[in-house]
């Protein structure tokens, strides 16, 4: 009985020789040579060899070749020097002579290989996630996210935050996606909901004078999932009292700062650069944009409004745009197979086509040549900086169609070309956000939420109609592309709130079934205060450079927002929906 371990599997070195050890974990891999058993012992810190020679006796030795993957065994000896050293692990040094062997349980022949380069099916993974969780890999990924988490709490605390946490179970109220819905069974007919962010509970702890809340909050979305979303997901969430957007963004750099040291051992260098929405959207084509290549827009209007290309024409004349990006080098690359599956690709963001114009040694060639002339295009070329071997992809249509298409393609001919990096962290702040956009419908709707504070010095632009105009001190935190947090200056004053509201096309009644607590606390006197959130999971998965979130949670739910393991969601018993005055209308 072999429970309590003088070491991991992972940390033993030549330094260890002669040592008696205790060693517990699973078969990761059993060779049998007739005399010699060598088992390839594995745990969470990684492996080490084990070795089982004839000098054990007859009854020890024939436990040993019984040995199968993922037996979970125990086993005593000493370490020694090995004679043929592994240099492809840690522990390669040094190997084992075993003197006593505990099998706790036997395993059946796993459905999936305990290996980080197995290349088994995803869905296989997930539903096997406890046998998937054993690779070295994926302890790792579980091991860094703990050590982020860790280095929050140290943080926040050390900058005079307290953890509070805040209520499962709440009203449902209006922030942007489908709620997760609970009936409830002591009130038929009235549900709960889970919450998509704890943003009106901080905001009633800054009124109730908390001073500086944060926590490690658990957040639901009923959304279509990808790979950087998940249904259920976590935030590293905080909020000021009597704190300016430049509190907060200074709070926030020292955080990542540390996060980035202690973690990664990178130093990064503060304060981040700060760009305006405005600005990204313009040179990017999104509010989250990469800055690790020089790849940007170019507006081309004025280049096209006389042309004979009636695509562009009429998009000028619908008072659309036209845009442009230079590949600096692509003229080689993209051949028209290549171009034409971009093509496809563009078209998910609401391009109807996508022009290119090419300079090499064979001179300018175009998907428009027949409405250009050669100084036309070459005009083109140079506006867009196009130098030869150089290619020019121009987009056309309504200006969020334009940012959209080329926001994406800039990106995905970066990872063609091989200019992401995923080593080089460039953290960017965008500031300066809208405060409304149009939904398809042409409705009014906050770009973040309701509660957020427009710039002050701007409320003018609402006496003038020019409601689109408004910005707010709304501010993102960009790490390579990928959208970490955001946050903004909340609203604190009642009268400015109701405003918000009524631009918003919300009656005082609909304000007071949807927010009516939060509107109530604020007539007892609430500070100026400010926050944001992060995304956890994708701040983990940025800095571990995998692709999708799953890859940093222990249990997550595949693209049809089921859990593998315990397949959920699942049907529940007649009587307990009865209990909930629930009826269920089956599909036919």
């Amino acid at each position: 009985m072999l429970y309590k371990r003088t070491h991991m599997c992972g940390e033993l070195r030549i330094a260890d020789v002669e040592k008696e050890v205790v060693l517990n974990g699973w078969v990761a891999k059993a060779r049998s040579l007739g005399s010699l058993v060598f088992v390839d012992l594995r745990d969470k810190s990684g492996i080490t060899q084990i070795t089982f020679n004839d000098d054990l006796g007859e009854a020890i030795l024939e436990k040993a070749k019984s040995l199968r993957s993922e037996f979970c065994i125990g086993i005593k000896g000493v370490v020694k020097e090995r004679s043929s050293k592994n240099g492809n692990i840690p522990t390669g040094d040094i190997e084992v002579f075993a003197d006593e062997l505990e099998i706790y349980s036997k395993s059946e022949t796993p459905p999936i290989y305990v290996k980080d380069d197995d290349n088994v099916d995803d869905n296989l993974r997930l539903k096997y996630r406890y046998l998937d969780l054993r690779k070295n890999k994926m302890q790792r990924n579980l091991t860094f996210r703990h050590k982020v988490v860790k280095c929050a709490r140290d943080y926040f605390d050390e900058q005079g935050f307290t953890e509070v946490e805040t209520p499962i179970l709440i009203k449902s109220t209006p922030e942007g996606a489908r709620d997760y819905i609970v009936p409830s069974r002591v009130k038929n007919g009235s549900f709960y909901a889970l919450p998509q962010s704890p943003q009106l509970f901080k905001q009633l702890l800054m009124v109730s004078g908390t001073d500086r809340y944060f926590q490690i909050a658990k957040c639901f979305r009923d959304e279509d999932l990808r790979a950087d979303r998940q249904p259920e997901f976590t935030q590293i969430d905080l909020e000021c009292s009597f704190a300016d957007e430049d509190t907060i963004i200074e709070i926030q750099e020292g955080f990542l700062k540390k996060v980035m040291k202690e973690v990664k051992g990178i130093d990064i260098e503060t304060p981040f650069k700060r760009m305006t929405y405005a600005e990204a959207m313009e040179r990017y084509g999104s509010d989250k944009p990469d800055t690790r290549f020089d790849i940007e827009l170019m507006k081309l209007n004025d280049l096209f409004a006389d042309c004979k290309f009636e695509v562009f024409t009429n998009t000028l004349k619908d008072g659309g745009d036209i845009r442009g990006i230079c590949v600096p080098g692509g003229a080689a690359e993209f051949s028209r197979k290549k171009i034409d599956k971009l093509v496809e690709e563009v078209k998910h963001y609401g391009a109807k086509g996508l022009v290119w114009i090419k300079s090499d040694d064979n001179g300018i060639s175009s998907s428009v040549g027949k409405f250009f002339d050669e100084a036309e295009l070459q005009a083109i070329l140079d506006k867009c900086e196009a130098k030869k071997g150089d290619i020019v992809f121009i987009v056309s249509g309504t200006s969020k169609v334009t940012y959209d298409s080329l926001g994406f393609l800039r990106r995905r001919i970066a990872g063609i070309l091989g200019l992401l990096d995923d080593n080089q962290f460039n953290f960017l702040w965008v500031v300066d956000f809208p405060m409304f956009e149009e939904d398809e419908e042409g409705n009014i709707k906050a770009m973040h939420h309701p509660f957020t504070q427009p710039k002050l010095d701007e409320l003018y632009k609402l006496d003038e109609g020019d409601i689109l105009g408004l910005n707010a001190n709304a501010y993102d935190i960009v790490l390579n592309g990928v959208e970490l947090g955001g946050g903004s200056v909340r609203i604190h004053d009642r009268e400015l709130q109701a405003k918000m509201f009524e631009v918003l096309g919300l009656t005082e009644d609909d304000c007071q079934e949807k927010f009516g607590f939060l509107i109530e606390a604020f007539k007892y006197g609430a500070p100026p205060h400010a926050g944001l959130a992060y995304g956890l999971d994708r701040l983990v998965m940025l800095l571990l450079g995998e692709k999708s979130i799953r890859e940093v949670i222990a249990f997550p739910k595949n693209q049809n927002a089921e859990c593998p393991v315990c397949e959920a969601p699942g049907i529940v018993e007649d009587s307990q929906l009865e209990e909930l005055g629930i009826s269920v209308v089956k599909e036919n």
